[in-house]
């Protein structure tokens, strides 16, 4: 936001800095943003995309992404809009200690064409540390003989944060003994004093408490307190006192232990034991302290005592207590700052984002094959790095940042004379002595895919017998690939379509790797005889690559229908009767027994014969082996029974065969009480004409019918399916199938003519025997038994039974 008023034209003055900045910044490939710790998840931090020129369309086909050097994901750029948002907590004591500045460098990386970009991001402190003193309850020893104004060191409070909330003001609690002297800003280093404003008497107050209370600058105002417990003593009345109150020492990093750092001297005006002088670090100071110095009680020597490290601690603050051996004891206290002075002891590292890489022979010159930073970890001279490559290599190193590089294609390759490169890039620091380190990089040099799968042949033609177990393996298909590695690696799916009303996955699945191609449920040859499809192969090249095959799969009949008799036109089911006259000659027809099969083939082969009378008789009929007509074989006289019970065995042909009995009831009957079966007949020859007319009528009565039953049952079909849903594993009832009957049963026959002579599409071809004009018949096949087969089904059988029904007296009466 811009101020108005006299301060208006240096607001101005300013903004243009901030611009042209903005823009040196964008030239120069680095944004910088701002964000203040403790930020919540999906805090804004900027438009990175707009800022860094990329448009929103194009961040994910160039694989936009943000490597960074920090600890975790802290932040994280939101593909959708190209926003930079806070993905985690951010803690910057924790990211950056007690550094002033403090910044997480973010690496944009995108692809087609590569390019670089860095980000930096400037992690502002909030006021979210408390001061916090090294103890919480202090004890202090004073004698009641300290003069006025005497001074006793108080350890200051400690802020995790930087400037204005670290800056730290002291208050104590109201006392009429004690006043607190706060150092000034320019003198942090001293610490704070305790002041005697009035002189102590142990006989009035032997103790004292106080509370010391810290609070730093920030907005909002946190505190800290500790408690000054104060024992008044008697006698003693010096105590000791250093020669200075702050001592500044240099020391270099990896000084080994026992190196002294500093030898105190402190003196005590008392005399004897009160003199006597014993050095030790302060009651409150860090365990950390001790583990890496120690001091002489009696010297007051100062020692290394552990690692010194520059990158760890790079100034240590030791307080030091002196304390005479008066009773009671008094204390002394000073401040050492010790600082510690880096050296070369640190070699660089690097950092290479993939050390297996595959370039295509077919690169572009320029085409970078890796990104590698290198970092060290010491300061100044002892930090600045620089990179070398491998000589005779086609590929060189591109300086894109300080300490960012790109290992870039230099000069064409060819895979038929180098087929991998092994580069070693060296990182060489400005130290004295200098320190080095080395990072391979292994490049393999790639074919293109240019090879699609192919199979052996186009296609191929599969038998599989019906009534298969589901997931039975049916046939195997393999396609090789002349490419190498992925180029090579290939994979077998379906070329998905619609078989009938069903698709093609329905039926059958591939085995992505293996190509093994299955059935997934029982095939059954009266519904499906042909299922053709198509296997695709494709590689996982990119783009990848494919072909198809044809495989034909051809069902095989099983002999699993049995013969099924046929009731007599006009007639219900149960056993056939009919009225013979005893007059009649040998070889005269009496009945017929009628039967199909549902398979084909020999399986539907049918073939009929007579079961033997009980107790051995020879019986006066006989059954046409393929015909199923029973006509006598002799003249009938008066010693054969007037009822004859005839079993007929209708058998296949099928292995194992499959048979069903038809009972046959004859009665014999004297010439003059049979007119009525012979009547009908000679009825039929008088008045054929008037037969003819009343025919066409019932015909078309017939057909109206039919008609009216079907638009009926569709509807009702209809309505049942779209009403309620279809129970699972319910087996869908067959077709209502026309079948042709021959004369011979066979059901081979049958299948080949029923197209022709169900649609006319031309005369079929005749079979052995004649078969006569009854034999024409339409029957529906059985709904598999299946425990949840649905209304719908029966609904749809008992349909096909009824245009059966109407049909066969439709064509006896023809």
């Amino acid at each position: 936001m811009l101020a108005s008023g006299p301060g208006g034209q240096g607001t101005r003055h300013l903004l243009l800095s901030v611009l042209l900045l903005a823009a040196w910044g964008a030239e120069s490939g680095q944004v910088h943003y701002s964000v203040p710790e403790e930020a919540k998840h999906g805090t804004f931090v900027g438009r990175i995309a707009q800022d860094l020129g990329l448009e929103l369309a194009e961040l994910v086909p160039r694989l936009f992404r943000v490597a960074s050097k920090g600890p975790g994901d802290l932040l994280e750029v939101n593909l959708q809009n190209g926003i930079l948002f806070v993905n985690s907590r951010i803690d910057r004591e924790e990211l950056c200690g007690r550094s002033a500045e403090c910044s997480i460098h973010l690496e944009v990386i995108v692809d087609r064409p590569l390019q670089v970009f860095h980000v930096e991001v400037e992690v502002k402190d909030i006021n979210d540390n408390p001061p916090v003193f090294p103890a919480t309850q202090k004890n202090l020893f004073i004698s009641e003989t300290r003069a006025l104004d005497s001074h006793f060191s108080l350890e200051g409070a400690s802020d995790a944060d930087i400037g204005a909330n670290a800056l730290l003001t002291y208050k104590l609690s109201p006392s009429e003994y004690f006043s607190l002297e706060v150092p000034t800003n320019d003198d942090q280093v001293k610490p704070l004093q305790l002041v005697l404003k009035k002189l102590l008497d142990r006989e009035v107050a032997s103790e004292l408490l106080l509370v010391l209370q810290a609070t730093d600058g920030g907005k909002p105002e946190l505190t800290g307190n500790t408690e000054l417990h104060i024992t008044v003593l008697d006698v003693n009345d010096n105590a000791p006192v250093f020669d200075k109150a702050v001592h500044r020492v240099k020391l270099l990093e990896n000084s080994r232990n026992g190196t002294l750092v500093i030898r105190l001297n402190a003196s005590d005006l008392d005399e004897g034991s009160n003199s006597h002088i014993l050095y030790s670090f302060a009651t409150d100071v860090s365990s950390n302290t001790e583990a890496f110095f120690c001091i002489d009680s009696a010297s007051g020597e100062i020692k290394v005592n552990g690692k010194i490290d520059f990158e760890e601690t790079k100034l240590w603050k030791l307080q030091i207590e002196a304390v005479d051996k008066g009773n009671p004891p008094m204390f002394g206290h000073c401040t050492i700052l010790v600082e510690i002075l880096d050296i070369n002891d640190n070699a660089p590292e690097l950092l290479v984002t993939s050390l297996s890489l595959s370039v295509p022979e077919d690169a572009t010159l320029g085409t970078v094959i890796a990104l590698i930073s290198v970092t060290d970890r010491d300061s100044g001279a002892n930090g600045q790095v620089t990179c070398t490559l491998s000589p005779h290599v086609p590929f060189k190193l591109v300086s894109t940042f300080k300490n960012y590089y790109s290992l870039v294609l230099d000069s064409a390759l060819d895979r038929e004379s180098v087929a991998d490169y092994a580069l070693v890039v060296t990182a060489r620091d400005a130290g004295s002595p200098s320190l080095s380190a080395t990072a391979s990089v292994s490049v393999e040099v790639a074919d293109v895919n240019d090879n699609a799968p192919a199979f052996a042949q186009p296609e191929y033609t599969v038998f599989v017998k019906e009534n298969n177990p589901p997931g039975c393996h049916i046939f195997t298909v393999s396609a090789r690939d002349a490419d190498a590695q992925e180029n090579a690696l290939v994979s077998y799916s379906l070329v998905e379509r619609r078989v009938g009303e069903r698709a093609l996955s329905s039926y059958v699945s591939v085995h992505a790797e293996s190509g093994k191609v299955y059935a997934l449920q029982p095939l059954d040859h009266e519904e499906l005889e042909l299922l053709q499809f198509q296997v695709s192969a494709r590689d996982a090249g990119v783009p990848p690559l494919g072909s198809n095959v044809t495989l034909q799969v051809f069902v095989l009949d099983e002999n699993d229908n049995a013969p099924a008799l046929l009731p007599r036109p006009g007639a219900g089911g149960g056993a056939v009767s009919e009225l013979v006259s005893r007059s009649v000659g040998a070889g005269h027809v009496v009945a017929k027994v009628r039967a199909v099969d549902a398979d084909s083939g020999y399986n539907a082969w049918l073939s009929y014969e007579l079961r033997p009378a009980a107790g051995g008789a020879r019986s006066p009929f006989r059954v046409a082996l393929y015909t199923g007509e029973i006509s006598t074989t002799r003249t009938l006289d008066e010693a054969d029974s007037p009822r004859q019970r005839l079993l007929v065995l209708v058998k296949d042909h099928g292995e194992p065969a499959l048979t069903a009995t038809a009972t046959v009831l004859l009665s014999l009957v004297e010439s003059g009480q049979a007119p009525k079966a012979s009547s009908r007949v000679l009825a039929g020859a008088a008045g054929a004409e008037t037969a003819l007319l009343d025919v066409n009528v019932y015909l078309i009565i017939a057909i109206c019918a039919v008609s009216s039953l079907l638009v009926l049952t569709l509807l009702l079909y209809t309505a049942l399916r779209c009403s309620a849903p279809p129970a699972e594993g319910a087996c869908a009832p067959g077709k209502p199938t026309l079948v042709c009957s021959s004369a011979v049963g066979s059901w081979s026959y049958s299948q080949q003519r029923r197209q022709r002579v169900c649609s006319g599409e031309g005369p079929p071809p005749a079979p052995p025997p004649p078969a006569s004009k009854t034999d024409l018949m339409a029957f529906s096949p059985s709904v598999p038994p299946c425990s949840s087969s649905g209304d719908s089904g029966e609904q749809q059988e008992i349909f096909g039974n009824d245009v059966s029904t109407v049909i066969l007296n439709v064509f006896n009466a023809c």
